[in-house]
């Protein structure tokens, strides 16, 4: 566990209210559309896709929102604001992010007596798909003042 201020970015972002089990379905093809967006625009794209959330839950039935991000170079766009959270590098297929990334990150921060405040993220470094054993996902869970 690592403790960390991001500073924020401008993003071009999609906006959704979601259970877990429906973002798989949803992220490839909003990622898709914002990359685009970028190209159309002519916006230099400034970083991988975060995903942000917003009351991410801690079951599979209830919805939460999820903003798709994609960094870029511009004015008048939205701004991901900067965050202090504590953070950690999860190597692996997504079946295991939870088990393998959120849950001893999760352990860490009850351990250390920090309170969530709520936000979380996912910064994805690597992606060869959701199977693929070298992905490299950065899950960033934000912390109470």
């Amino acid at each position: 566990m690592e403790h960390h201020t991001t500073t924020a970015m401008t993003v071009l972002r999609r906006s959704q209210h979601l259970r877990l089990p429906e973002v798989g379905a949803t992220a490839g093809q909003i990622c898709a559309e914002l990359y685009a967006e970028a190209q159309e625009r002519g916006l230099k794209v400034e970083g991988v896709p975060i995903f942000a959330a917003r009351g991410l839950p801690q079951d599979s039935r209830t919805v939460f929102e999820l903003d798709i991000c994609l960094p870029v170079a511009g004015d008048g766009l939205p701004t991901l604001p900067a965050m202090h959270c504590v953070r950690r590098l999860y190597e692996g297929p997504l079946t295991e992010l939870f088990t393998r990334g959120y849950q001893p990150l999760l352990q860490a921060i009850a351990q250390a007596g920090l309170q969530p405040n709520g936000n979380s993220r996912e910064i994805y470094h690597v992606w060869h798909g959701p199977g693929a054993n070298d992905n490299r996902i950065e899950i960033q869970i934000g912390i109470a003042p």
